[in-house]
């Protein structure tokens, strides 16, 4: 499929940050032991992505989901 492992500059330990607190809120929130078939992880993950984007507040962004704060900015622009 053509994947390349990511890898970090050295003795950078923030470049991944953000991914990563998203993977861990991820493996937190939702259950992925249910899902039985590709198409069920797909829908899981599809729908925590809707979730996480529009209706998750994120603390970093003054308590607001991504897609709401990326309003704000638009509209102060």
């Amino acid at each position: 499929m053509g994947l390349v492992q990511s890898m970090s500059r050295q003795r950078n330990c923030w470049d991944k940050a953000a991914q990563e607190s998203l993977f861990g809120h991820f493996k937190d929130e939702i259950n992925m032991k249910a899902c039985e078939t590709l198409e069920e992880v797909k829908r899981e993950v599809k729908s925590y992505m809707m979730y996480y984007n529009h209706y998750r507040g994120q603390w970093n962004l003054k308590k607001l989901p991504p897609a709401k704060y990326r309003q704000q900015l638009q509209k102060v622009v």
